[in-house]
């Protein structure tokens, strides 16, 4: 799994590589994450899910968990439908959203199948893929 672990810091993207951040639900791309793929990637002020430019927005703050989830699955079928593309997915929530990894990693269960996403190495740890 280890050419599937997310870089802890993403200063870049190479040519195929998507940022995907968590943010708040209204879009509001002021800190965090959200604030540097506004910056660098393209991210849309206002858009609070999916593509914008070189980046994917999933919200995970003001809403609930059960939201957070469904965001996820339309990410995973997103991913599924450009494999073209290699998703870098952040510690997404687990920052200014609030979330713990125990939280947040289960949602990722079946994105962690698709060969084009790459998650961070909290989340496949909570996810019992690396052992030390």
């Amino acid at each position: 799994m280890e050419n599937r672990i997310t870089p802890d810091f993403i200063k870049s993207l190479e040519e195929n590589e998507i940022f995907v951040f968590g943010c708040c639900r209204f879009g509001r791309h002021w800190e965090g994450a959200a604030a540097f793929a506004l910056e660098n990637f393209g991210a849309v002020f206002g858009q609070g899910e999916g593509p914008q430019g070189r980046s994917y927005a999933i919200a995970t703050a003001g809403v609930g968990l059960t939201d957070v989830k469904a965001a996820v699955d339309r990410f995973a079928k997103y991913a599924m439908g450009h494999p073209e593309q290699h998703f870098l997915v952040t510690l997404i929530g687990c920052g200014l959203g609030g979330w713990r990894v125990p939280q947040i990693a289960p949602m990722f269960r079946d994105v962690s199948s698709l060969n084009n996403v790459c998650l961070p190495k909290e989340f496949w740890d909570e996810l019992n893929y690396c052992r030390p």
